[in-house]
């Protein structure tokens, strides 16, 4: 397992693609936007020359995953080799089961296809190729290079083969992992989204400010980031994307708050976009 491919350059994916090379991994990052994809090699590039400033990784390291990183708008280019791809893309179903049947016919019957979903379904996503035994979920969170934690979720067919090099793959990236049987939501997008659900509900009725929600949260319950402003870093169209999809399969609890729908509506997406729940510079 040595030549990773990351399909979708947004947040996540140049994320996963940074930690992968500098553990490494050869990297193809990919997407159909050169636009997207050469800001996201500027960003890792600076990310890169950051790390190496702060001392967080050597000039070996960061000679050696410069030379491992390569970035390519032809999927079949990028992932024709890779013996592991990730998928960063959209929270729609539609577009990942269409970037998955693409990729099993581009890629090696060998290759295992893993999604970045934070909600949905390998099993579904599985069903629409060829090799459902080596699809799986791997949900990395933000920022990658940071967070410790991978959910490895095993969908229906999914190998133990698989899930075996999965894991395998996520201790060379220094990570930790838990094993997941997939329901929707997993294990930390069911909590997470429940608690930011009720942050927003409690924001919209008046009972604190942002400000003193998330302080709460951090110094009563000692969370390392409020759940609106985590919100605010995943994105509110990303967010409320995640709630429609578990409102939709698992009940009435998982509602988004009306005021997760308004900022939405106007444009408020939280950091990317420069305002959410906060005010960004």
């Amino acid at each position: 397992m040595q030549n990773i491919t990351v399909v979708g350059s947004g947040v996540m994916g140049k994320g996963i693609a940074y930690t992968c090379a500098v553990s490494g991994f050869n990297v193809y990052l990919n997407d159909i936007n050169e636009e997207i994809l050469e800001k996201a090699k500027k960003d890792i590039f600076s990310l890169l020359e950051g790390s190496l400033q702060k001392g967080f990784i050597s000039e070996d390291q960061y000679g050696k995953a410069k030379d491992r990183l390569l970035f390519e708008s032809d999927l079949e280019t990028a992932a024709k080799n890779a013996d592991l791809v990730i998928e960063a893309v959209l929270e729609k179903m539609e577009l990942k089961i269409d970037i998955f049947k693409r990729l099993d016919r581009i890629c090696s019957k060998e290759t295992i296809l893993a999604t970045n979903t934070s909600t949905m379904s390998p099993t579904e996503i599985g069903a629409q190729t060829s090799r459902p035994d080596k699809v799986v979920a791997m949900h990395f969170f933000n920022p990658v290079h940071k967070m410790k934690l991978i959910e490895v979720i095993r969908g229906l067919e999914t190998s133990d083969e698989t899930v075996k090099l999965v894991k395998e793959v996520g201790e060379r990236l220094k990570k930790e992992t838990v094993e997941v049987n997939e329901l929707p939501g997993f294990v930390t997008s069911r909590m997470n989204c429940l608690i930011g659900n009720e942050a927003m509900n409690m924001l919209m009725e008046g009972v604190a400010s942002a400000e003193d929600i998330d302080k709460a949260l951090k110094l009563g319950l000692n969370h390392p980031m409020g759940p609106l402003e985590l919100a605010d870093l995943v994105g509110l169209d990303t967010r409320l994307r995640n709630m429609e999809y578990l409102h939709q399969t698992l009940g009435e609890k998982y509602r988004p708050s009306p005021i997760l729908l308004k900022y939405v509506k106007a444009g408020r997406f939280g950091k990317k976009s420069g305002s959410g729940f906060y005010h960004y510079s």
